[in-house]
């Protein structure tokens, strides 16, 4: 029996990032093997188990075959003859195909090492083509490793499209789907996931709301980068640098500007009333996909309420009320930040102005303070009761915020 270190904690070490889990493949044992020493088995579909002191994962070598359509479509063989070499063949990219023994030699016959140094992404066979899912994960981990310089080798792309056009795609469920753009979304370049699924023709299979927005222009003096799809990529990488790893920041951003693609052919590059049109196409969206409550609930606000924030020291004092009431900031104020989070982002994700400032959001950090202060004891003791508390309080805090500096 021979135990090997495999997949991300290679691939990580190797780049000198942080080692997340450490997951370990097992050659020349059995099941019955493993629990003699202790190991408790937890795989459903195929033999994987806990080390019986530090509980990482060691999983039984295996090799699998297509069976049937998308990603469940798999048949499992693991026995005491399948080999690393093997048992690594069925992964999906060769950077994560890198094993290392006991005493930290590398085992790398798929040119893993060659393609960490190149900062290409490849597949290592043609049986990356069997599932769906992988084409998410290539995208992914685009996202993850742009900012290291990485991108997808052409005979990758060139089977990525090649799964779209062979309907692969469409039999990924949307769990999955999600699963892998949350986590693209809290990658430290998100614009890259989206580039690689347009390039491959799949954006406009699994996401054709944001797939719309590419081509539709805007005005130059507003976006300098004038392509809406850019200006919401832009968005997107801006929304990583100013909260690194929230995902739900990252959908609040890919989803605010949907309304542009609806706008009349005749009234662009302008968009009046774009916030009120991308409601519909970001419930579809978010109910196709199966999204949190709250990743839509807050996109839809910010969707609708964007410019609102962009105008804040313009608005009166009930209507930025009227907007903290809607966010229920009043309440919650970690909502109010993710908000501020999605809505700099949006005034930073334009060319040329990476670094503007947004003096917006400690105004409306300041009036959400002010109206909180307003408590309804005094109107009680007033002798105040019922809905007239609340008209009170309503009152009271409007002249709190008239009363703020600008």
């Amino acid at each position: 029996m021979r135990i090997y270190l495999v997949g991300g904690a290679v691939r990580d070490k190797l780049l000198g990032r942080p080692e997340g889990d450490r997951d370990y493949v097992v050659t020349g044992a059995c099941p019955e093997d493993l629990l003699a020493l202790g190991y408790k088995p937890v795989g459903k579909d195929f033999p994987v188990f806990l080390h019986p002191q530090t509980g990482e994962e060691h999983a039984l070598a295996r090799t699998e075959r297509k069976s049937g359509r998308g990603y469940h479509g798999f048949e499992f063989h693991a026995d005491p003859a399948v080999t690393l070499e093997q048992d690594l063949a069925r992964r999906d990219l060769t950077i994560n195909a890198i094993a290392e023994d006991e005493h930290g030699a590398l085992i790398d016959p798929y040119g893993g090492v060659r393609d960490l140094e190149a900062r290409v992404l490849r597949h290592v066979s043609p049986a990356f083509a069997e599932d769906p899912v992988r084409l998410l994960r290539v995208a992914r981990f685009a996202a993850r490793f742009a900012p290291l310089g990485f991108t997808v080798a052409d005979e990758t792309m060139a089977m990525l499209r090649q799964m779209v056009a062979e309907g692969e795609v469409d039999h990924l469920v949307p769990e999955r789907v999600w699963a892998e753009t949350r986590k693209a979304l809290a990658e430290a370049q998100p614009s890259a996931f989206l580039r690689v699924l347009r390039g491959a023709g799949a954006l406009r299979v699994l996401f054709p709301e944001v797939d719309a927005l590419y081509g539709v222009p805007q005005r130059a003096e507003f976006h300098p980068e004038i392509d809406t799809g850019v200006h919401m990529e832009l968005v997107l990488d801006a929304a990583a640098a100013i909260a690194p790893g929230d995902d739900l920041v990252g959908f609040c951003t890919l989803t605010h500007d949907l309304g542009k693609a609806l706008t009349p052919a005749a009234e662009l590059p302008r968009h009046v009333m774009h916030e009120q049109r991308g409601v519909a196409p970001l419930r579809a969206l978010a109910a196709r996909l199966k999204v949190p409550t709250e990743h839509a609930a807050l996109a839809e606000l910010v969707c609708r309420e964007h410019l609102n924030a962009h105008r804040a020291l313009e608005l009166k004092p009930a209507t930025v009320l009227k907007l903290l009431t809607a966010l229920d900031a009043l309440r919650r104020p970690e909502r109010l930040e993710t908000f501020l989070a999605a809505c700099l982002a949006d005034k930073r994700g334009r060319l040329g102005h990476a670094h503007d400032a947004y003096p917006q959001a400690d105004w409306l950090r300041r009036a959400r303070a002010a109206a909180a202060a307003v408590s309804a004891a005094p109107f009680v003791a007033q002798g105040l009761a019922g809905p007239a508390i609340g008209t009170a309080m309503e009152r009271a805090r409007i002249a709190a915020i008239a009363e703020l500096p600008k």
